[in-house]
């Protein structure tokens, strides 16, 4: 038997409660994981309350990150006692995900735990800091260096941009985060931020395809008119990557920017990234990521607090990394 957060619906009502379940519940897959932690992302959020439409079967079980032990496995790359990480994939979704003490996947899924990240630390990291580091490494790849100027982070106090900001000063970049909660402040500045602005004049609409130039490089967890007014700001040849939509999934503007700037629209997926590149992204994460800073930008809950916490991000009340410990 293990505990697991199992969601129902009824009459389109979702409830949520901690069972315990037998290891015959568990999906079909080759790898059976003993679960230490897990993580709430913005799509949590929707799962645990049912929006997005991304569950399409009850019962289930949610959270698309995991991370713990290998207990038995069919696959060759994997041995019981090894320790291994799980993000995307679309477990949580179409799949039971982490939020459980055990976890049966597919083992082309997992990747092993890098050197010098405990579970948990991979668990703060979690899709949120993969995503980051993915945008980070996309951004870098199109010619961002530090001495290149101001590199703007939307919704920087959320996950993503927390880590995004955290990332990017380790790196020697000079951060602008933007936010609307003023009591972040001190904290992005602890993550390594050395400009804070308001995130309300991004999401006016843009009067001008071009804007004084002023971005050298961006990581846009917003989307809609906020993206368009950075797309409108970046510098002569500068990228954005765009990594969320929480401000809208339409896009309004014209390909002046593209053309007479040379700028670049990065997406990033970070579900379906192909394994070998996942090795690189986690390595850099390693490598890379200050852990110090990791232990500031995050805090745990249980099982049965994950619900109001993902109801929580969902309202934008979440400042930074909420692991998940499956074990209380």
């Amino acid at each position: 038997m293990f505990k697991a957060l199992v969601l129902e619906q009824a009459e389109g009502q979702i409830s949520h409660g901690v069972r315990e379940l037998p290891d015959s519940a568990l999906p079909a897959g080759n790898v059976t994981v003993a679960v230490e932690y897990s993580s709430i992302n913005y799509k949590d959020g929707l799962v645990l309350s049912g929006g997005g439409g991304l569950v399409k079967r009850y019962p289930h079980v949610p959270g698309i990150d995991l991370a713990g032990t290998v207990l038995d496995s069919d696959q060759a790359a994997y041995r019981p006692g090894e320790q291994v990480v799980l993000t995307g994939w679309r477990v949580g979704e179409v799949q039971w995900g982490g939020m459980a003490q055990r976890a049966r996947v597919n083992g082309d899924w997992l990747v092993p735990l890098p050197a010098g990240l405990s579970t948990r630390q991979a668990m703060a990291v979690g899709t949120a800091g993969f995503t980051a580091m993915m945008a980070v490494l996309a951004l870098e790849a199109h010619g961002l260096r530090p001495a290149a100027g101001e590199v703007l982070v939307t919704g920087a106090a959320g996950g993503v941009g927390s880590m995004a900001t955290a990332v990017l000063a380790r790196r020697g970049h000079q951060v602008t985060a933007s936010t609307g909660r003023a009591s972040a402040h001190d904290y992005l500045r602890q993550l390594g931020a050395s400009t804070l602005i308001d995130r309300a004049p991004f999401a006016e609409a843009a009067q001008r395809p071009l804007e004084a130039e002023r971005w050298a490089g961006c990581i846009d967890a917003v989307g809609g008119n906020t993206l368009a007014r950075i797309i409108a700001q970046l510098r002569y040849g500068a990228s954005v990557a765009a990594v969320g939509l929480a401000g809208g999934s339409k896009l309004e503007h014209t390909l002046i920017p593209f053309l007479l700037r040379g700028v670049n629209l990065l997406g990033i997926d970070s579900v379906m990234c192909p394994r070998e590149r996942r090795l690189a992204v986690w390595q850099r994460i390693a490598t890379d990521l200050p852990v110090a800073q990791l232990e500031a930008m995050s805090r745990e809950v249980g099982l049965a607090q994950a619900p109001a916490v993902g109801a929580q991000i969902l309202r934008g009340q979440v400042r930074g990394r909420i692991i998940v410990n499956v074990n209380t």
